[in-house]
């Protein structure tokens, strides 16, 4: 490499091209591994930049599961052989062993789950007015006047559930939301949870508010909330480790285990009708939020910040985003790779750059049908026939302002 010094060790060059080269992503992922053994303090830093500079999720969650697994190595040289992590997980679950049962262990006590400063507030999120006017009224006023909260004697704390169609960007949401606390952010998923072992997911459920209370002020976030709270009543093979959960989850959300001061849960779910009715009883989950498909100030913005940088001839994104009604935030993303990738082969055809034109964006859209559209149909029997606690009433509200049967 040019430049390097002999003297230099191998990690201090690689920091040099990174250096040199700050966008070139699959050497920055390089980089984070070699540091997982020799610095993994150092190695959390970059993979923070690694995230920031738009690092495939699935590929962070992978190299944070071996973060963690490398930091407990370096704290317990010996770990046992049955610790494991769990497919897909972007963390840890302590697997069962022997002397964790009977002795305790030093990886039990260690934080296992990682609380991140998001550095983006509802201020970053384009458009939605009407949603983050309802976040605010709803949850976010109370916390932000804590001498008031207090006369009234309400504890710092809070619970939300936010529904919609998927790919509407409830998970930027809930970290917008923990920068507006100024609060540090867990991020859990049913695969971070579950293990093969009898007790040890409730553990992990355990494990997530130890940690969150005491990193208080804290937001966890559990998304896909219909996958670990759905009904204890349903039937399947697993529904008897699902009710464990539920269970679990019930008595850390009462502050059975812990005062919960500090402590703010977000749960995010596509399927708000299958959650177990008792995590929405008052003082639990019993506040909700429906975050909607972008409006269109939302789509131009996602749009241009999509297309910024890359090569496009003055893209009219209102236009565009005039054309997208119904578009979640997934499918306009879904768009501008489209659209990107045909002026990528047509400038390889044609030898020179072919930018990407208002015309050929317009033309695109014609071939995705929004994916919403399965969600509102799927929703509409919920909403006529099913049992309503006043969940649904923003819902039920657009529907009617939007023409829906």
């Amino acid at each position: 490499m040019n430049g390097a010094d002999p003297g230099d060790s191998f990690v201090e060059v690689i920091a040099r091209e990174v250096e040199a080269d700050p966008g070139n992503l699959a050497l920055r992922e390089d980089f984070v591994t070699l540091l997982m053994e020799q610095d993994p303090g150092r190695a959390a830093t970059e993979l923070d930049a690694f995230e920031a500079l738009g690092g495939d999720p699935a590929r962070i969650r992978v190299l944070r599961a071996r973060l963690m697994a490398a930091r407990l190595r370096t704290s317990n040289p010996t770990p046992p052989a049955e610790t494991a992590l769990t497919a897909r997980s972007a963390r840890p679950v302590p697997a069962p062993a022997d002397d964790d049962r009977h002795h305790g262990d030093a990886a039990a006590s260690a934080s296992l789950w990682d609380a991140e400063r998001p550095a983006v507030t509802l201020a970053d999120v384009a458009g939605l007015a009407e949603v983050k006017r309802h976040l605010d009224t709803a949850f976010l006023a109370p916390l932000r006047n804590p001498e008031l909260a207090a006369a009234f004697g309400q504890r710092p704390g809070g619970s939300l559930l936010m529904y919609g169609p998927p790919g509407c960007g409830k998970t930027f949401i809930a970290r917008a939301i923990a920068g507006d606390l100024g609060a540090s952010f867990i991020h859990v998923t049913l695969a971070d949870l579950l293990s093969k072992w009898i007790g040890e997911s409730e553990k992990a459920i355990q494990s997530v508010f130890r940690d969150a209370r005491a990193a208080a002020p804290c937001v966890i976030f559990f998304d896909e909330f219909d996958a670990l709270g759905g009904r204890r009543t349903s039937g399947g093979g697993g529904s008897q480790s699902m009710r464990m959960l539920v269970t679990q989850l019930l008595e850390e959300l009462d502050g059975v285990a812990g005062a919960n001061d500090g402590v703010y849960f977000l749960a995010a779910t596509n399927r708000p009708w299958d959650i177990d009715s008792a995590l929405r009883r008052p003082g639990r989950i019993d506040k909700t939020v429906l975050v909607l498909p972008p409006d269109a100030v939302a789509r131009a913005a996602i749009v241009q910040g999509a297309l910024a940088g890359k090569p496009a001839d003055d893209v009219d994104v209102v236009a565009v985003a005039a054309a997208t009604e119904g578009f979640s935030g997934a499918d306009l993303s879904h768009l501008t790779t489209t659209v990107l990738q045909q002026a990528m082969v047509e400038s390889m055809d044609s030898g020179a750059l072919v930018p990407v034109t208002t015309a050929a964006t317009l033309a695109a859209i014609g071939g995705i049908t929004p994916s919403t559209t399965a969600w509102f149909d799927q929703v509409a029997p919920v909403l006529e026939y099913g049992v309503d606690d006043g969940t649904f009433d923003q819902l039920r509200a657009y529907r009617v302002k939007r023409g829906m049967r």
